[in-house]
């Protein structure tokens, strides 16, 4: 379900592609059956564009991998966290406007 500027993503992969990321990255936590999930994709999608080489999207299925999720505490989703550093620098629960994701970016740059 991904796009093409939006990779997905696994917990065997997690650690290279997000905690040791030389740019902030916005990982969202989806399921195929979450509804809400679909809802912002396109959002997602738009910003991954606008944002592109400057944030990296990514896209982490927690009915495939459980690890990550676990790990940070995703109850609900869709739950979008934005990651500068290696540490967890933004997060959105719920399906919300793009504005808000813009939002949560523009504070990790």
């Amino acid at each position: 379900m991904a796009g093409d500027n939006v990779k997905s993503i696994g917990d065997g992969d997690f650690s290279k592609e997000v905690l040791q990321s030389d740019t902030p990255v916005l990982v969202d936590f989806w399921a195929t059956w979450c509804a809400p999930c679909r809802a912002i994709a396109p959002a997602v999608e738009d910003l991954a564009k606008q944002y592109e080489g400057k944030v990296k999207f990514t896209k982490l299925n927690i009915d495939d991998n459980q690890d990550t999720p676990q790990q940070y505490g995703i109850r609900s989703i869709p739950t979008l966290l934005v990651f500068k550093g290696g540490k967890v620098v933004g997060q959105i629960v719920g399906a919300v406007p793009k504005t808000r994701i813009e939002d949560a970016i523009t504070k990790a740059l």
